[in-house]
């Protein structure tokens, strides 16, 4: 087990390097002069180039990427050029929003998902089943600025129950979370109705009922179980997506989030912090595949992690 954990965090630093390559170079691709839009609109042609020269954007892209990269292995992800505060303070600032709005949607869909599926698996063409399908489509098809929207209409123009958008207090998360969480909920309920189905139609099943076992411990101990890997899959997917920085959620509500931070970075051509992000969000992904592994054997002791 120690041996396969260090050769996935060793494979993911292949990864990291890849990602860093594709970003440095793509970011410069961009439309736009980052030292243009410091120096403003009225600033002259020599002005804009001294704060190239100062931002070292008038180097061989190549040695601009050494250089980064020399200041990553010693923990430095650089100043922002809007803001000229530290990367990862500015990071810092707006991850832990985004980590507690996508640990609180995950929770939340995880056990909708998860619960829609299992009733609909165990009353598999009955009207349970289909008014948890039908809730799963929706819950997929619904547009996430429209749903957002719609919770603000509701419970915040008309009703006046929840604050339109910001992060206060818990309040705050209840709208952001119902939003962000809705599709993957959805998700999680499709992988489980159809995982439950085929695991519930093996012969171990059957012997079980024969047995005269319960049923809820033929539900959740041999049915479930064995259809648990899509589902841990799917998952980890989703919840790592969500951490990867919910853009359209944070955008209708204002969260301050990684989401916003992409974005706003974006548009300003703030290249360190755009490069940081998406570095994280690979990092995210990895570590994530990495503890699903993991969770493979928990679910399934029959799985040989090799």
């Amino acid at each position: 087990m120690l041996l396969f954990a260090a050769r996935r965090l060793l494979g993911a630093i292949p990864v990291l390097v890849a990602v860093s390559i594709l970003v440095f170079a793509f970011v410069r691709l961009l439309p736009g002069d980052p030292a243009r839009l410091i120096a403003g609109p009225e600033a002259t042609e020599p002005e804009v180039i001294v704060v190239r020269t100062q931002l070292g954007l008038d180097q061989p892209i190549w040695t601009q990427y050494v250089l980064y990269m020399r200041r990553i292995l010693h923990g430095d992800l650089g100043r922002s050029i809007t803001t000229n505060q530290p990367v990862a303070e500015e990071i810092a600032q707006r991850f832990w929003p985004s980590l507690l709005l996508a640990s609180v949607s995950m929770a939340w869909a995880t056990v909708v998902g998860v619960g829609l599926g299992v009733l609909a698996g165990m009353r598999h063409n009955r009207w349970q089943d289909k008014t948890s399908m039908v809730l799963a489509v929706s819950g997929i098809s619904f547009p996430t600025f429209w749903m957002g929207l719609l919770l603000i209409n509701l419970f915040s123009v008309r009703l006046g129950w929840l604050p339109t958008g910001g992060f206060d207090d818990w309040r705050s998360l209840i709208m952001p979370s119902l939003t962000l969480g809705a599709a993957v909920a959805a998700i999680l309920a499709r992988f489980t109705r159809s995982g439950y189905i085929e695991a519930a139609s093996e012969d171990y099943v059957r012997t079980a009922r024969m047995k005269g076992l319960p049923e809820w411990r033929i539900v959740w101990r041999h049915a479930l179980r064995n259809a648990l890997l899509p589902i841990i899959t799917m998952a980890g997917l989703e919840f790592g997506a969500l951490l990867g920085g919910a853009i359209i959620t944070e955008t209708v509500f204002a969260w301050p989030g990684l989401g916003r931070l992409l974005v706003d970075s974006v548009a300003y051509r703030d290249y360190p912090v755009i490069q940081a992000l998406i570095l994280l969000f690979a990092l995210e992904f990895s570590l994530i595949s990495f503890v699903v592994d993991l969770l493979y054997g928990i679910a399934n002791p029959e799985v040989r992690l090799s």
